[in-house]
This record gives C-alpha cells, structure tokens and sequence, in this order.
C-alpha cells in the first residue's frame, strides 16, 4: 500500500477548523483509493510566539523534512503578533525549502457566484504560476534614521537567471500538460522597470525558444488586472514575479467566487524537499470557533496535494465531489448565502466523495 506522511499546521484564527475538514476529507480519498495518509499536527502559530517567543523552532526544517506533504492552514493574528512577524514562519518554510513555483489555479465552479458579471464557469479556468522564492520579497534592504525627517527605507528586489529561468520554464511545461489553447502569459512591467522586469523578459523569451508549440503573449500587470475582468476566458497560464502573482491572483479568487475558494500550492518541482499546501484566504480571527467558513478552499488544497503526489485518480475524485457538492446547490456556507456549517460542507464533499 502507497503511505503518506503529511504535516498539518493549523496556525491561527480558522485554521483549526478547515484543517479538521481538509484531513476529514483526506482521510476519505486514502480510503477509497487504497494509500494510507498519515497526519501529524503542529502548533505553529502566533499562541506559540506568545508563549514561547517563536511562531516554530529553529529546526522546523529538518521537523519537517520527512513528510510527504504539509498542509498549512492559515496564519497570523496581528492583534496578537504583528503580521511581518507571524509571515515569517511561511517564508522560512517556502525559501527553506525550495518552494519555488507558487501554483494557484483560477476554476469557477458551476453553483458559485461571483460579483463579476464576466466569470462563468464556461470563462475562469487558467492558471498563475508565481515565482515565489526571489524577487520582490528577496528580503534585502533596509531602514536608516528611522523616526528622523532624513529617514530612509530601501527595499531590494532580487532577480536571478535561475529563479526566472526555472519559474518560467515550470509555466510553459504546464501549458504544455493542460492541454487548453497552449499559451503562457508573462505578466511583467518592463516599461517602468527597466531593469528587473526587462531581465526577466529576456529570460521568457529564452525559455519560451524551447516550447515552439506554446503560443507567447505578454501583459503589463496593470492591464492584466483589466483583461482579467473584462476577457477572462482568454488565458490558460500565466506566469508572474513574486508580487504580481500575489497581486493578480487576489482578483483571480474573486472571478472563482471569493476566497472561500481559492487553494495553492508552494511546490517543489523535483521533489527534492516536500511541497506545502494551502488554503489562501486568511486567518479571520473574528470567526474563530463559530464554525461558519468555508471550507472548499481546504479541501481543495489537499486536493493539490494528492496532484503533486501522483494520486491524479483521488484527486478528480475529489474534484468531482467538490463540483457536485456545489453544482446540487444544496449546502452553502454564510459566504455563499446560506447557513450551512464549516463541518456540514465538510460531511457533504466527504460524502459525495465516497459515493461516487
């Protein structure tokens, strides 16, 4: 029997809740699809900075080294712990280990709705690849005088040929496996910045000579945002820096129906150290122990993880029960307009599953 070891990081505000639901729903996939997943949880979260003055130890690394998978929930808390602080156990986890493509899937689902008028589940169905390791959250930089009228802040974006070349490359063999219209959109700024974005221009256009049968095309990110709502059936990848791809794909979770539905992944390629999974919604605090998020996004964050794995039957399935669970209409949580629980959708996706 194929057997997986997952990490679960609950974190903070909601994370405890959908964490429950994404194992719930493992659980069920592992079963019908005969692989055992093992989970272990950690308490990695602003309570512990708290209590011990670190989000995680120093050796949440080589903790995390044997497992298969993580599944993160969500952190942070900023009236506990201030926001650059609790982030920082995220970005030890990413650059630690080499997490270097950020995959985050843009679908609407029939029963969904979403504010923009464009987005039918026949329009949304592309993908952001973020370069996620460098470039604009490469930490360099500094402040000098603070407090004082000749205050100074600088922030250095780093741009390496690998970490362009490798992000890009990821892009174009995914347009490559999907299987849509075969084309792959840089996302760039290269007209204001003349340096970084142009560097990383040239890199696109060296990697995009290897792929002749993947159509090229090239968006200012301002204008991205744009042609997001206005064409959103137009795109199948697009691949994007550090901040644009954070940026971009805030307004991509709207177009799939709102945050509730969004899930990524920070990957590794080769598989060298274990990808983490995640729902990208944040925290909430607010409705901590009230049991009313939703939990699609969780779950279908697992249901990145099994992709990556090579559980591609369990993960459809999943898909499959996710969609029909929507589609039927019948059990919505607050942010869709009804009144089912964060454990009610939950049930319902597990019980699709393992019906079908």
């Amino acid at each position: 029997m194929r057997e997986y070891n997952i990490a679960l990081i609950p974190g903070d505000g909601v994370g405890g809740e959908i964490t429950l639901e994404a194992a719930k729903v493992l659980e069920a996939a592992a079963g019908k699809h005969g692989f055992a997943a093992s989970t272990q949880s950690f308490d990695w979260s602003c309570d512990r900075y708290l209590a011990q003055g670190e989000m995680c130890p120093d050796n949440c690394l080589e903790v995390l080294s044997d497992f298969d998978g993580i599944f993160l929930g969500c952190v942070g808390d900023a009236a506990k712990v201030p926001d650059h602080v609790s982030l920082t156990m995220l970005l030890t986890i990413r650059k630690g280990f080499d997490q270097y493509v950020n995959l985050r899937p843009i679908k609407l689902y029939p029963g969904v709705a979403t504010p923009i008028r464009t987005a039918t589940p026949e329009t949304v169905d592309f993908v952001v690849v973020r370069e996620n390791t460098e470039g604009e959250y490469s930490n360099q930089g500094g402040i000098f005088k603070p407090g004082s009228p000749d205050g100074l802040a600088l922030q250095t974006a780093v741009f390496t040929h690998k970490g362009c070349e490798r992000v890009i490359r990821h892009a174009f063999e995914l347009a490559a496996k999907r299987g849509k219209q075969g084309m792959v959109t840089n996302c760039t700024k290269s007209n204001a910045l003349n340096y970084s974005m142009v560097f990383w221009d040239s890199v696109y256009a060296e990697v995009a000579q290897d792929f002749p049968q993947i159509k090229t095309d090239m968006a200012l990110v301002d204008a991205m945002t744009m042609w997001f709502v206005k064409n959103p059936e137009y795109f199948d990848v697009v691949v994007a820096s550090n901040l644009f791809g954070d940026i971009i794909t805030d307004l991509g979770a709207m177009l799939q129906g709102g945050m509730g539905f969004a899930a990524g992944g920070n990957i590794n390629p080769e598989k060298d150290y274990p990808s983490m999974f995640e729902p990208i919604h944040g925290s909430a605090p607010k409705y901590a122990g009230q049991g009313v998020v939703n939990p699609i996004a969780s779950i279908e964050a697992v249901r990145l993880m099994l992709e990556h794995l090579g559980e591609a039957e369990a993960a459809a399935d999943m898909q499959q029960a996710v969609m029909s669970v929507l589609g039927r209409g019948q059990i919505k949580t607050r942010d869709m307009g009804g009144t089912a629980t964060t454990a009610q959708m939950g049930d319902a996706v597990k019980q699709a599953l393992l019906a079908d």
